[in-house]
């Protein structure tokens, strides 16, 4: 889960600047052979047209929040996506369907439903970037996912060169993934969810946030008291992007937390039987979902652990990777990035994967 937040950088500093750094939370990335604003979903699917005519690869970028671009930066077309709004579709007596620009920035669409009296997206106030973003990666947090309000995404379809929609059975919804996190075939336009007319939120499923809100698992609050438990939570973290904070200047959780079948966490246990039991919930099927910054900071990377050039875990989150210096390279925090995997592969034999995406480097 990408946790920063981050509002999508403006027209005036887009036509300023070709170095990606200027457009991602980390201030890392080279050089792009293009970059072009699109302020509509008509003008984002213009300017893939275009693009492909001149047969250059396309890069579609928003917040830059979920992003690790290398050095060498990105030869091709870069879109920023600075498309904005949001309407509702759909209403009844319980639900409320509002569909939302892609370059919608995020918090400003949870800050929406909340003052509306919408519930299903308070427990994913300040995760960065946009709305189009989210069915991408599944993003959640604090016990919600949005594939839990998701009913359908319109998107552009590159290989057919056509406009379309994939209702959300279609979407392949997964544990921060999605038929659209491997595949260039889809550009997302806009999302469609399905909220429920409510002053109060769902069951709290997340212990810390029920400890912070002083309630317990399950009890429902007042809409405006989960958003703002979330965002309280999240700034103690280093999670919600501050210019004074060297601790945001970071894509949010670099690793995911590794899903495990039952015979992988039983070696887990026994790798770690000096530790005590290794933090853990339930996963899909029989697997078992343990937490990556335990096992982080159990093979020796604590907060605060330093990379080459300035880069280093941050000093609040352990998952978090930060260009603490603002003038590292994106190599040095690559290196980190694979001390960290090797380090806890060696210790526990759990394989850690990147949540970000990554563009022309690799761990």
């Amino acid at each position: 889960m990408s946790d920063v937040s981050a509002h999508p950088a403006t027209e005036t500093r887009a036509a300023d600047s070709t170095t990606l750094a200027e457009y991602t939370t980390l201030r890392l990335g080279g050089p792009a052979g293009r970059i072009e604003i699109a302020a509509s979903a008509e003008e984002i699917v213009q300017k893939v047209q275009q693009a492909r005519l001149r047969d250059e690869e396309v890069l579609i970028l928003a917040g830059g929040s979920n992003v690790v671009i290398g050095d060498a930066g990105f030869p091709g077309t870069v879109v920023l996506v600075r498309s904005r709004g949001l309407r509702v579709v759909a209403e009844d007596a319980d639900t409320v369907t509002v569909r939302v620009e892609a370059g919608e920035p995020w918090d400003d669409l949870v800050a929406a439903t909340v003052a509306n009296g919408w519930s299903g997206l308070e427990c994913l106030a300040g995760i960065p970037g946009s709305a189009g973003a989210t069915p991408i990666q599944n993003v959640g947090a604090y016990g919600q996912e949005v594939a839990e309000t998701i009913v359908g995404v319109g998107v552009y379809d590159r290989a057919e060169g056509t406009l379309g929609r994939i209702e959300a059975a279609d979407c392949g919804f997964a544990y921060r993934s999605s038929v659209f996190k491997y595949s260039e075939r889809w550009v997302v336009l806009s999302v469609d969810f399905r909220l429920a007319r409510s002053p109060l939120s769902g069951p709290v499923r997340y212990a810390e946030l029920a400890r912070t809100l002083g309630v317990e698992p399950g009890d429902a609050v007042p809409l405006a008291d989960a958003r703002a438990a979330v965002l309280r939570l999240r700034a103690g973290k280093g999670m919600v992007l501050d210019a004074d904070d060297p601790d945001t200047r970071s894509v949010g959780s670099f690793f995911t937390n590794p899903v495990l079948d039952r015979q992988a966490y039983e070696l887990l246990r026994e790798r770690a039987a000096d530790l005590g039991e290794p933090p853990h919930w339930p996963g899909a099927g029989d697997t078992v979902k343990v937490s990556a910054a335990w096992l982080i900071d159990k093979a020796g990377f604590a907060k605060g652990h330093p990379g080459p050039e300035g880069v280093a875990i941050s000093s609040k989150h352990t998952l978090a990777l930060t260009n603490r210096g603002g003038t590292a390279s994106t190599a040095a925090l690559i290196a980190l990035a694979r001390d960290i995997r090797d380090g806890v592969h060696a210790r526990f034999g759990v394989p850690l994967h990147p949540e970000p995406v990554l563009v022309n480097c690799a761990v």
